[in-house]
């Protein structure tokens, strides 16, 4: 046990800015995680973030067929006819059922040098 009388040999000096100074320690600890994160170059993504779908490198599916007719138009009163039967993601709409009347709306279309797939 230490007296007074016995001198400050070991006592630790006062610091009056004791919080700042811890700041200051906890602010170049996390600096120095951050290099160290950055150099190691480990993933920073959150768990949520994995949860997400990735859209990058994602090809699609559907392969446009080849069109042997170089120059066709569709009419207008066709694209009207067709814009008519908008599918509008109502819990109520029936998205196979609307499938079924598009093409049935575009087996009604013939174009020279065209088949019915390409349409």
């Amino acid at each position: 046990m230490h007296r007074r009388s016995q001198g400050n040999q070991n006592l630790v000096s006062l610091n009056p800015e004791i919080e700042a100074a811890a700041n200051r320690r906890h602010g170049e600890a996390r600096r120095k995680k951050r290099v160290e994160v950055e150099m190691a170059g480990h993933d920073q993504r959150m768990l949520r973030d994995y949860a997400l779908p990735q859209a990058s490198g994602i090809t699609s599916s559907i392969v446009n067929p080849t069109v042997e007719a170089n120059n066709f138009e569709l009419s207008p009163v066709l694209i009207t006819f067709m814009e008519r039967d908008k599918f509008g993601g109502h819990p109520a709409d029936n998205p196979n059922a609307h499938l079924d009347k598009f093409i049935a709306k575009c087996d009604t279309i013939k174009i020279n040098r065209l088949s019915t797939e390409v349409i």
